[in-house]
């Protein structure tokens, strides 16, 4: 069965239309990113934006917002390294979940970046195609409907990211927490393959990959 009747049916059912959804995306790659004094200046108008979505998304989005605007940047910068590019299970690049530092991952780099390429968006060089932000800024400004399709694709690992920053107590779980309150529940198979990847972690093999090694986190986006 086609992912796409289903989101729209998640959609319908949670209270969220295509708007609301788009906006939950680009609230969320918003603050998932590295941040800088121009998401800070940025916090008043976010908070608009996440006023018009329900909850469970608006209440999660809000608390990142919080905790954006009452630590001083030096102190965000450093936990946000800490807090992605030091752990691998709260990493914001989709397909290390699935892949590791594997052959295949190359393989599902290039399944974003068709889908991308498909919708009419080129990337930079700079930029991976798995990037969490990356994929939700794609959802929120060129194609939802699509964005969420990737974004089921990769449940497994958007949920072990979810689970391991509520496990850290991140106050970034929260932009998680909203992302999969836009996706259907989990069920069945997916419940089973989120604990099996949780439990065992991506797979090791780093041979010849190269050109797929995760780069610094700072430097991900252009």
């Amino acid at each position: 069965m086609s992912p796409l009747p289903t989101t729209r049916a998640a959609r319908r059912a949670k209270g969220l239309d295509a708007r609301q959804t788009a906006l939950v995306h680009r609230v969320a790659g918003i603050v998932l990113d590295y941040p800088g004094e121009d998401l800070i200046a940025r916090i008043p108008d976010l908070r608009l934006a996440v006023a018009a979505v329900p909850d469970p998304a608006r209440s999660a989005l809000t608390g990142v917002l919080d905790h954006l605007e009452r630590t001083p940047l030096t102190r965000l910068t450093v936990d946000y390294v800490e807090g992605f590019d030091m752990r691998r299970r709260a990493c914001l690049y989709l397909t290390y979940y699935g892949h590791g530092d594997t052959r295949q991952r190359g393989v599902a780099l290039l399944g974003f970046k068709q889908a991308y390429r498909a919708a009419g968006l080129e990337l930079s060089d700079e930029e991976l195609p798995d990037h969490l932000c990356v994929l939700l800024e794609f959802s929120a400004t060129q194609d939802v409907e699509v964005g969420t399709r990737l974004l089921l694709e990769h449940r497994a690992g958007l949920e072990v990211l979810r689970l391991a920053l509520l496990d850290a107590g991140s106050p970034y779980a929260g932009a998680l927490v909203a992302v999969c309150a836009t996706l259907p529940p989990l069920v069945g198979d997916e419940r089973e393959a989120v604990a099996r990847l949780a439990a065992q972690g991506p797979p090791d093999e780093s041979v010849g990959l190269e050109p797929y090694a995760l780069p610094d986190i700072k430097g991900a986006r252009a």
